[in-house]
């Protein structure tokens, strides 16, 4: 069954659960976190939305860059590696490639959760194998043209239903990339609770974001992305 992003909406509305300036960027501070990138090569979208119960979290782990793709670096995250990723994903490198080279003689690699997808849809991701008790449940999954990702989880069901939720949404980029997460948010998200959430989008031709929203401190936070987004006009979102 197919669905649309305005149904997800007014049923999280209707059933579930002001931004402040917290963000600040630290290298090795841990971003437990759910997220998903995804791109439209057809097109020449990508994007990439995030939720946890990290403060700001839409400005520290996701990275778009318009006809380039998407990378998301998070558990122990490093803001710096956003544009490095793209950088060396613009010069030609493949998505695992730039994992290697990002991971090279890091000696926190095992805490390290990072996504990556390139405008052909090929995606790489890289799990936290090291990561304490207190972050488990930890996963991913990948499928055409998307892949998600997460820590700190309520559990498996929140990655299975980001993935189901952005293959059955009728939309665009952003619409699906919305639609994951108050999917995940909904059978648990990040089990510590709801600060945060945000989306990038990028498309081709465009300079810079084409599409950036945040809320970066609320008591239920996909909720009230997911309403800001609702009441937004904008080109980024479906028919």
């Amino acid at each position: 069954m197919r669905l649309t992003l305005i149904a997800v909406v007014v049923s999280l509305c209707g059933s579930v659960h002001a931004e402040t300036p917290l963000f600040q960027a630290v290298a090795q501070e841990i971003s437990a976190t759910f997220s998903i990138v995804a791109v439209d090569p057809e097109a020449g979208v990508c994007g990439a939305a995030v939720a946890s119960k990290y403060p700001a979290v839409g400005k520290v782990v996701p990275y778009v860059r318009a006809g380039v793709g998407a990378f998301c670096t998070q558990h122990y995250h490093v803001p710096e590696w956003g544009e490095r990723a793209l950088d060396l994903l613009e010069a030609g490198e493949r998505p695992e490639a730039v994992l290697a080279k990002l991971l090279e003689d890091d000696p926190r690699s095992e805490q390290r959760q990072l996504a990556i997808i390139d405008m052909a849809g090929r995606a790489a991701l890289h799990n936290p194998t090291a990561a304490p008790g207190g972050s488990r449940y930890w996963g991913a999954m990948a499928g055409r043209h998307y892949c998600c990702q997460g820590n700190t989880l309520a559990g498996r069901e929140v990655i299975t239903a980001m993935a189901q939720a952005y293959e059955e949404t009728e939309g665009s980029v952003a619409d699906r990339l919305m639609a994951a997460l108050v999917a995940g948010d909904c059978v648990g998200g990040d089990h510590r609770g709801r600060l945060a959430a945000g989306i990038r989008v990028a498309k081709r031709d465009v300079e810079g974001y084409w599409l950036e929203l945040y809320v970066d401190e609320s008591d239920d936070a996909v909720a009230d992305l997911a309403r800001k987004y609702a009441e937004l006009e904008h080109e980024a979102k479906g028919a």
